[in-house]
């Protein structure tokens, strides 16, 4: 019978060997057990949980800490136990003021499961969303060393948020990269970068996996695209869990402006909702996901 340890140090593998490969891969981003099952049934090769799609489903908004690490690794040890696949996850800032404090945030993360974790640069605070260079560094080398004191090659994605909070400084964001991959940092992500020349860019300044993120309308590029741009990895966030709050809200709208419920027509069946989630047989840790 296999160990919980050997399912997580397969993962682990499983997931490290996809940067590796030729063509970009898509983690997709369940917010809770039923949408780790069913992204996991349509092909995924890898999850990562959303911090955003867990604020959301909690009634909170995003970016200011008002999800606990408890609350996160708990949400993160229930799609874990949802998926066969390798799953990472969004851990914000490391939660804590200290590069300890990170450092136990990882340790944590793998005591629920999870195969990587991102750590960010951003403070939370709107005065100073982004963290002085050193500190940051800081941060990301305790997350390392946490990592490879585990018994499994556990992914340490670091991100570098200028773009996301506002601050579109693309020198700044490949100097902090470039001192995250430095740190020892598996992965590297800036969100929200604007554009293809500025996303290659990044992949041009750096030797480690590049993780992308998209969804936003206002960059449309394919798999395919990314991969020629020297991208890796792709995410999509939040999109997906604000996606399910906008049918929510068209579907209330329609109900509450024009009384009528012609929203029915799009929503799943059902019996396909009730196949979808049914109780499976438990998978056997070494069959392949779907391509």
């Amino acid at each position: 019978m296999r160990t919980a340890a050997t399912d997580q140090y397969r993962r682990a593998v499983t997931f490290r060997t996809l940067h590796e490969g030729p063509e970009p891969f898509v983690v997709a981003n369940p917010w809770d057990a039923g949408t780790a099952r069913i992204l996991t049934q349509h092909g995924f090769r890898a999850l990562a949980t959303t911090g955003a799609g867990l604020s959301y489903a909690l009634g909170r908004s995003d970016g200011a800490n008002l999800v606990s690490r408890a609350e996160l690794l708990a949400n993160a040890e229930t799609i874990v136990a949802a998926t066969p696949l390798p799953v990472t996850a969004d851990l914000e800032s490391g939660f804590g003021d200290t590069p300890e404090d990170v450092a136990e945030t990882i340790r944590h993360a793998a005591a629920a499961g999870l195969v990587g974790g991102s750590v960010e640069d951003s403070t939370g605070r709107d005065e100073d969303p982004v963290r002085p260079l050193e500190e940051a560094v800081e941060r990301v080398a305790a997350a390392v060393a946490a990592a490879r004191e585990l018994d499994f090659p556990f992914t340490v994605t670091a991100r570098a948020e200028n773009f996301f909070q506002g601050r579109p400084d693309l020198p700044d964001t490949i100097r902090r990269l470039q001192a995250y991959e430095a740190a020892g940092a598996d992965v590297l992500y800036a969100p929200a970068l604007p554009d293809a020349d500025a996303i290659r860019a990044v992949c041009s300044a750096v030797t480690r996996p590049v993780n992308v993120l998209m969804g936003s309308p206002a960059l449309r590029l394919s798999v395919a695209e990314l991969g020629a741009l020297g991208v890796r990895r792709i995410s999509v966030g939040s999109a997906l869990s604000r996606a399910a709050l906008g049918a929510v809200v068209r579907a209330a709208t329609e109900i509450r402006e024009h009384g009528t419920f012609g929203f029915g027509a799009d929503a799943l069946p059902y019996p396909e909702a009730n196949a979808l989630l049914a109780p499976a047989h438990p998978a056997d840790p070494e069959s392949e996901p779907a391509p």
